[in-house]
């Protein structure tokens, strides 16, 4: 995004009572415009549409994800997710790491209990079924798990911090023979 974003802002955050004025809605509409048109640009790049699209403002996060039949060529395995990220120039890079995510809105543990050590830290080698962190859910412990065989590139989550659902929490690199 542009700086023109920077000044855009809710009309309950104008200062004032109503709904924003038409010069206000049209600055809007222009940022939309141009939301709209990188992410069909980018959709375009892809190749096979995906049945997922989610874009954020916020420091630009594009993520796409495609049904296991309808994955696009990408040197990347149909259950992966694929997230890109449009860059100043406008280059697509393509980030071929599994996200896993947040099976509920919670709090995000990376431990079983205070004080304990991780239930992973980033470059050991995890399998689908390795449980790599907890989300607490009105005192329910949730367990969270890899999902993908491969090495844990990243955390995402934040510790003993809200997440919502399906929010990123770690970045895994798949082992070759899955990926």
């Amino acid at each position: 995004m542009t700086a023109a974003s920077d000044n855009v802002r809710p009309a309950a955050d104008n200062g004032r009572a109503g709904p924003p004025d038409a010069a206000e809605v049209a600055q809007l509409n222009d940022l939309l415009d141009h939301v709209r048109a990188n992410a069909l640009r980018l959709q375009a790049d892809f190749g096979v549409p995906p049945s997922v699209l989610r874009i954020r403002a916020g420091e630009v996060t594009v993520e796409a994800e495609w049904p296991q039949a309808a994955a696009p060529d990408l040197g990347v395995a149909a259950h992966q997710h694929v997230s890109s990220s449009i860059e100043s120039e406008g280059a697509v890079v393509v980030d071929s790491r599994h996200l896993v995510r947040a099976p509920s809105v919670g709090v995000f543990y990376r431990a079983p209990k205070p004080g304990a050590a991780p239930f992973v830290a980033v470059g050991d080698h995890v399998d689908p079924k390795t449980q790599v962190a907890i989300v607490e859910v009105m005192k329910l412990m949730i367990p969270v798990h890899a999902g993908v065989a491969g090495r844990v590139a990243e955390v995402l989550g934040p510790e003993g911090g809200p997440v919502e659902f399906d929010e990123p929490l770690f970045a895994i690199e798949p082992d070759a023979a899955t990926a």
